[in-house]
């Protein structure tokens, strides 16, 4: 009978019952039972009814022995075992309980059984088809009161699961389950603070989850298929279906396989938070997707796993790690000598080189087997590497590809065995030989398969291809054309695909990641340049422009305009956002680039008494500045290593807040990078971005992505953009292959053969000799058991390619463009072969000597001296730089992007340009880079010294003095004159007043650009 309020009846219930009716219909039909509210024990938090029949059918003989504990007494045995039982689960949690059990008097009870990896026969599912999975609608939970839920789902009579479900008929959307979650759910009640794991909030459409209550700061994640379906590209949500959008929930989510296939293989304890971890969506379908396919065809087959940042990548790489050490076939594959219910991998093996995945695997997969030692990360040497091969406790081993080079030797026993390959963050460089390198190991390919396979270098060429043994999961948010060739799956369509998707456009409609592209501001820099050489030599226009573009961006005031734009901004824009913790990341083109515009930072920063944006600079080895040796380390004061930590912290943060603040440390607000950090860096505090770089391909989406990060106090608009050198629309071109799926076309593998010819057809290689360096590198490399050892027997086969070199340098003496285009071709082979003999199994010794020779053959061939390019006496004469647009330059949903099939070739042969005179390239460039500029964008400095340069005493005491007794009278001078040019620039000016560094360095320049341009004048130089 329906409720009533008033005499009418309750339409919400009506609707909610008849949505409830509908899921239970299902859940009954797939085998679970129906609950009853009147069996629930609210003070104990159970069905115990459930849980003595579970017990009584699974284990009667231990339950025998329990009552006569209790002199034979049954229902003083119940009443004890429901209240021990309650206990355990309130010191050790639901899921602890269910995996491992409870041992009363020595007794142990299980109180779940969960499916054996493999069936042999049909007993070893016996007791996993005895567990008693209940649904209990309209539960009144509460000793305080009747409020109820509108399901509870039971395992063995123990409460695991919430779900509050609304209809939109009745006005009423997930939100309001939500809503009813956070201020109609007490948190501290025993159902939800010490029993049930997670709480769904569904409609007909949508579904969220948590796993811990807390009020108003319940936090729901969405866990939906995904708007084109599970695995596939799209955004947000769930595809259109015949009937209920979430019906995927209660069909497959909570399908009595599935679910108790969570409880054992997919739930755990985050360590450090303590929270407890329910898989999303597509985490759970990636890898159920892998092992189904991976149980029915065996090893051998390569996956791409598409997933953007935020997909939860680390915790999906475990779940897939710990499930593929256990995976068995689920019947015989005689292609594959596998037989039925036979483990699928011997060892699964993780290529990262992040750390902390070692700890979270450690972690998750002790809660899944409870034995010490299954996942083992190689942190020595390859002795270690080889002792977990070949060992039998290590399952998962976690390693770097550099570690597999040199252990060929110390395994035994690995031929035939299996092996399961998972790389985090897969790139072409797993394509070289470094990859050939973890094959040759992984298959003991080498002096053993002499007899099998005929000689050395076949043995060497078959290591390089596809195995029927090895299979690897590759994972990466971005693919380039050759990861998606060699991991891809080939579609009906002829290309290739990724096996699996989570994209972008969903991760950031989600919200599990930001849009970085939404507020894009644009800059160019605009400048003139001037050439003081009378003599106009003529120069190579490629190279010349090259520098004289390099001597602008790089030129001080260059460095303090942009300065002094990106303090202001941050000053700001930034620093308020994300309560005062923001930071930002400088991105520059090179190492001399990022330190001058550090030290232009922190210049005007301490120039203005600026504070809360203090900077840092990374960059790697040493770098000549100014003439003086300077180090990442030695401009930032501490170790390279120390630098992650300390940009990290933040004072609103801090654990010590009444530390007096002489004793706080230095909190850093802009980190100013040359490539370090640009990748992998995950610093959540990052809400702006200044570009000083071009920005193409997988780089653009990878370095601008370290703004994308969500914090608790992180919106949408925190995150920002400033771009000096690309434009908005290029950068999103850029993005768009990875917003939603990618895909690329095979290469044709008879390139390879083209590509051959082309280099033969020079006539400088002979065979024999390639023959006898391919037999002495083989040899070596048997032989050699350390890196050293294998460096030194390198270096000794130099003399096998002297003849061959020397032909290369008599042909460049005669023909320079000819030996140019040799070795363009002989580079494109190498660079071809090397991933094309991953793709394609060729098998052909002739393509694997060519190979290996031209290889070796190319670090030697001398490169053609190029002549130095005098761009004589320049100076920048205007410069500004400007904002030039607001963008939004996000993406919209567009489909599957192509991306350019791989084709192997580099740059071709070099040729010698016509040469041009230097004052018609910069006349040229001025007209590209300085179009609008006028007087007033005249660089101030440059000012002051033509004004020098043009002072009669000055001139005097340059055509009689040295330059160092010149600027006795310059360094005099200069300063009256700036003081009466003041009103062309104030802030510059002021900074040359009061910073003694800056001071010394600009006169030291100055004076030399006067005495030269003076004694020129008078032909004196």
């Amino acid at each position: 009978m329906l409720p009533l309020r008033g005499g009418v009846i309750d339409v919400n219930v009506r609707g909610e019952a008849r949505f409830e009716d509908s899921i239970e219909r299902v859940l009954l039909h797939a085998g679970w039972l129906r609950g009853s509210s009147s069996t629930y024990e609210r003070p104990l938090g159970l069905d115990a009814s459930e849980v003595l029949a579970f017990i009584g059918a699974t284990q009667n003989d231990a339950w025998l022995k329990l009552v006569t504990y209790h002199g034979n007494n049954v229902e003083a045995t119940q009443l004890h075992f429901k209240d021990y039982l309650a206990r355990q689960l309130d010191e050790r949690g639901p899921l602890d309980v269910l995996r491992w059990g409870v041992r009363d008097k020595g007794i142990l009870f299980r109180l779940a059984y969960f499916k054996p990896a493999h069936s042999i026969t049909d007993d070893a599912l016996k007791l996993y088809r005895a567990n008693r999975l209940s649904v209990t609608r309209q539960l009144r939970y509460s000793e305080h009161d009747q409020k109820s839920l509108d399901l509870v789902l039971f395992v063995n009579g123990i409460p695991l699961a919430t779900a509050e479900l609304k209809n939109p008929l009745t006005n009423q959307t997930v939100e309001d389950a939500k809503k009813q979650y956070r201020h109609d759910r007490d948190p501290k009640e025993l159902l939800f603070s010490r029993r049930t794991l997670v709480h769904f909030a569904v409609d007909p459409d949508l579904v969220f989850v948590t796993t811990k209550l807390a009020g108003d700061k319940t936090r729901f994640l969405p866990f939906n298929i995904g708007s084109e379906g599970p695995g596939a590209s799209g955004g947000a949500g769930n595809p259109p279906a015949e009937g209920y959008r979430s019906a995927y929930l209660w069909e497959q989510i909570w399908h009595p396989d599935t679910w108790m296939d969570l409880l054992r293989r997919f739930l755990h304890t985050e360590k450090e938070s303590r929270a407890l971890i329910f898989p999303r969506y597509h985490q759970w379908h990636a890898v159920t997707s892998l092992t189904a396919h991976a149980a029915a065809n065996g090893s051998g087959d390569n996956y791409l796993v598409m997933h953007s940042a935020g997909s939860g990548k680390s915790n999906t790489i475990a779940w897939l790690a710990h499930r593929l050490s256990s995976l068995h076939t689920a019947q015989a594959i005689p292609e594959k000598n596998l037989k039925a219910n036979e483990p699928v991998f011997d060892k699964v093996i993780i290529i990262t080189d992040r750390v902390v995945l070692d700890r979270q695997l450690q972690d998750t997969v002790f809660q899944f087997e409870h034995v010490p030692g299954v996942v083992q990360r190689i942190d020595k040497d390859s002795n270690q590497l080889a002792k977990a091969l070949t060992g039998e406790t290590a399952k998962v081993i976690i390693s770097t590809m550099q570690k597999f080079g040199f252990i060929l030797e110390k395994v035994d026993g690995l031929r035939g065995k299996r092996f399961a390959v998972i790389v985090d963050e897969a790139h072409s460089s797993q394509s070289g030989d470094n990859a050939a390198s973890l094959k040759k190991v992984l298959l003991r390919k080498g002096s053993d398969d002499i007899d099998e396979e005929g000689d050395l270098l076949t043995a060497s060429a078959l290591a390089r291809g596809r195995h029927e043994t090895l299979s690897y999961f590759a994972f990466t948010a971005t693919p380039k054309p050759k990861t998606l060739e060699l991991f891809g799956t080939l579609g009906d369509d002829g290309n290739m695909h990724p096996f699996h998707t989570y994209s972008m456009r969903q991760a950031i409609e989600e919200g599990f990641i930001l849009d970085v592209l939404r507020q894009y501001v644009t800059y160019q820099s605009y400048w003139k340049l001037a050439n003081q050489n009378p003599d106009d030599p003529e120069v190579d226009p490629k190279k010349a422009a090259s520098q004289l573009a390099r001597f602008a961006v790089l030129h001080p005031t260059m460095m303090a305009q942009k300065a002094e734009i990106i303090v202001e901004h941050f000053r700001k824009h930034t620093a308020p956002r994300i309560g005062g913790r923001a930071k930002a990341m400088v991105v520059t083109g090179s190492r001399e680039a990022a330190a001058k515009l550090y030290t232009a930072i922190k210049k005007y920063i301490e120039t203005n008494g600026y504070s809360g944006c203090e900077a840092l600079v990374a960059f790697s080895g040493d770098l000549n500045l100014d003439g003086i040796e300077v180090t990442e380390a030695r401009l930032n004061g501490f170790g390279e290593s120390e630098l992650p930590e300390r940009f990290a912290y933040t004072a609103a943060d801090d654990k010590h807040a009444g530390t007096p603040k002489a004793k706080q440390p230095v909190e850093f607000k802009i980190l100013v990078v040359a490539e370090k950090y640009q990748t992998g860096f995950d610093q959540p505090l990052l809400t702006t971005m200044y570009v000083d770089k071009p920005l193409k391909g997988v780089a653009a989406v990878q370095t601008l992505s370290r703004l994308n990060r969500t914090h608790p106090l992180k919106v949408q608009g925190d995150v920002f953009v400033l771009d000096f050198v690309n434009e908005a629309a290029d950068i999103t071109d850029q993005f768009k292959p990875y917003f939603e799926t990618a895909a690329t076309v095979p290469t044709d593998p008879n390139l390879l053969y083209t590509a051959e010819n082309s280099v033969v057809s020079y006539a400088l290689l002979v065979e024999s000799e390639m023959q006898a360096y391919v037999e002495a590198l083989l040899a070596a490399e048997g032989k050699a058991k350390t890196d050293a050892a294998l460096q030194k027997a390198h270096a000794a086969l130099y003399r096998f390619t002297d003849p061959a070199r020397d032909r290369y340098v008599a042909l460049a003496a005669d023909d320079p463009e000819e030996a140019d285009a040799f070795r363009a071709a002989l580079r494109d082979y190498t660079r071809m072969y090397a991933f094309l003999s991953q793709v394609v199994p060729y098998h052909d010794e002739h393509l694997e000597r060519l190979y290996l020779y031209g290889r070796a053959l190319l670090n030697r061939l001398p490169k053609r001296q190029e002549a130095s390019v005098d761009i004589g006496e320049v100076q920048l004469t205007h410069l500004r730089v400007s904002q030039t647009g607001e963008h939004d330059a996000s993406l919209e949903a567009d489909g599957e992007q192509m991306l350019p099939g791989f084709t192997g070739g580099g740059a071709g042969p070099q040729n010698d340009p016509d040469k041009v005179a230097l004052s018609e390239l910069i006349e040229e460039l001025n007209d590209r880079f300085g179009l609008g500029l006028g007087d007033a964008d005249k660089v101030w400095y440059e000012q002051q010294i033509m004004a020098m340069a043009e002072d009669p005493t000055m001139e005097a005491a340059a055509l009689v003095n040295d330059e160092g007794n010149f600027g006795v009278v310059f360094d005099r001078r200069i300063e009256s004159v700036i003081l009466n040019r003041h009103d062309d620039n104030g802030k510059l000016m002021q900074r040359y007043l009061d910073d003694d560094m800056l001071r010394q360095r600009m006169n030291q320049l100055g004076r030399s650009q006067a005495y030269k341009l003076i004694r020129r004048k008078h032909g004196l130089t």
